[in-house]
């Protein structure tokens, strides 16, 4: 109550009576631990780190273009994309398996299965991406005449940040089922992003030279000293919750869910970076670099759909394990608009500055502008049905949404492969964008066949649900 009050006096007397029903809202929103709210703040808190991460994110990139060039700075893409991809890839669903079962054994207060999952998700990941990477430092000692020789070099290297980002994967994942907000995204989105800039211009005043090879150095620096000290937190996190006490491990049941989401995540990741990966084969590194910078000004936007997927995941897993359909119903309606509206508004400012964004990476870099009008078409594709492969995962239709996104990968592979050739970087953005919207139709038909839910922007999912037979899914 004094929150409220003391907010209102900062308005002005005119606005006071208007105003006070949206800061009562907003301050049961930062205060109260009921489970809506919790998740709402959870989605704010996560907002806003995005919104920090993604203006620490775009300097350090305009930086980097800026002290490499396009074609160093093309490489250093290239290489950190593929290097995220398969080291966020290599726990094989682990770190989501956390997500999805940890609220669950809260619930019940099994700190036993809590501890057992905990620790062992740990050691999987490390094990799994020390062997990947151990693969894949194989793979370029015996082809590597295939390779282009300035991805040689970076290469190796960035396949040591691997079990790192596994590991940390897994850390995030922890604090997100305990809605530990900043804990679970800062390190990621904040912290590596600034050592990573703060380890390169440190380099460049050692005189390195100004490259990619430098530039992998100094993410694989940052990479190792924001998991270990993530790690730490952690765990002592964890041992001030949790008791100590002996720990059941659950590992067959944790695998059998663990799977289908590596299926998903792993398709959703290809979804995603497929483009960047594609254009780095067929096209020069300028061009990766100028297609990189017009994808990552967009990709502004997703900040907003990243933050509801983060809120949205331990309430939905929560509510379907309490059986709660309606409730499920209302609180996914909202997510697709905690998703859509914000997202067209940001998308809008972007484009409007898009033309100026693009040229702090360099005057070459402006060729990418006609290219975020196409993306934005795909992302708000996307807004409009929300988090549905989040909602699908957390209610166990993992094998539904595999099916969706590897429908969805094909076409984005298929039209990748066919179009780039034909159009340059154009057609890897109508490619990019044409998956998209084949995702989102998929997951809309998915969540409404399975679950009975109409995730769309301007539907109402309760009363949707009901007409199309939800009480009969109950029973």
């Amino acid at each position: 109550m004094a929150v409220i009050q003391s907010a209102e006096k900062l308005l002005p007397s005119g606005l006071r009576g208007k105003a006070e029903p949206l800061v009562r809202a907003l301050a049961a929103t930062l205060a109260s631990d009921d489970p809506r709210n919790l998740a709402q703040r959870m989605a704010l808190i996560a907002f806003a780190i995005r919104v920090v991460s993604a203006a620490i994110a775009f300097i350090s990139q305009i930086i980097l273009a800026r002290v490499m060039g396009e074609f160093e700075y093309g490489i250093f893409v290239f290489v950190w994309a593929l290097v995220v991809i398969f080291g966020d890839l290599s726990c094989l669903g682990i770190h989501t398996t956390i997500v999805r079962f940890l609220p669950g054994y809260a619930g019940r207060s099994a700190h036993a299965e809590i501890r057992g999952l905990t620790s062992t998700a740990r050691i999987f990941a490390m094990l799994t991406s020390s062997g990947l990477a151990a693969v894949g430092l194989l793979c370029l000692w015996l082809f590597h005449e295939s390779f282009a020789g300035y991805y040689l070099v970076p290469l190796f290297i960035g396949l040591f940040c691997m079990p790192m980002i596994a590991l940390g994967d897994v850390l995030e994942s922890t604090a997100r089922a305990h809605s530990w907000a900043v804990v679970a995204l800062s390190p990621t989105y904040i912290v590596r992003p600034l050592l990573i800039l703060v380890f390169m211009m440190l380099a460049i005043s050692l005189d390195a030279p100004h490259t990619a090879l430098t530039a992998i150095v100094a993410a694989l620096a940052a990479t190792y000293l924001t998991t270990v000290v993530q790690f730490f937190n952690i765990v002592r996190r964890l041992g001030k919750r949790y008791v100590a006490g002996p720990r059941k491990i659950e590992f067959s049941l944790w695998i059998k869910a663990a799977l289908p989401i590596f299926l998903i995540e792993g398709f959703g990741f290809m979804l995603t970076n497929s483009d960047v990966l594609v254009v780095g084969l067929f096209l020069d590194p300028e061009s990766v670099a100028i297609y990189f910078a017009a994808a990552k000004t967009m990709a502004l936007v997703h900040f907003v759909f990243f933050s509801v997927k983060a809120a949205a995941a331990p309430r939905f897993s929560a509510m379907f394990s309490a059986g709660d359909r309606v409730a499920l119903a209302r609180f996914a309606g909202e997510t697709v608009r905690w998703s859509f509206w914000p997202s067209l508004v940001v998308g809008g400012g972007v484009l409007i500055v898009g033309h100026f964004l693009l040229s702090l990476f360099g005057p070459a870099f402006t060729a990418g502008y006609s290219l975020m009008f196409i993306l934005f078409v795909g992302i708000l594709a996307k807004a409009l049905v929300g988090p549905g492969e989040v909602l699908l995962t957390m209610s166990g239709e993992q094998k539904l949404c595999v099916a969706v996104y590897a429908v969805a990968l094909t076409a984005n592979i298929a039209f990748n492969v066919t179009l780039i050739p034909l159009y340059g970087l154009t057609g890897a953005a109508i490619a990019t964008t044409s998956a998209m919207i084949v995702e989102a139709v998929l997951l809309h038909l998915a969540v409404r066949t399975k679950l009975s839910i109409i995730l769309f922007a301007f539907a109402n999912p309760v009363k949707a649900s009901l007409v199309n037979g939800m009480d009969r899914h109950d029973r």
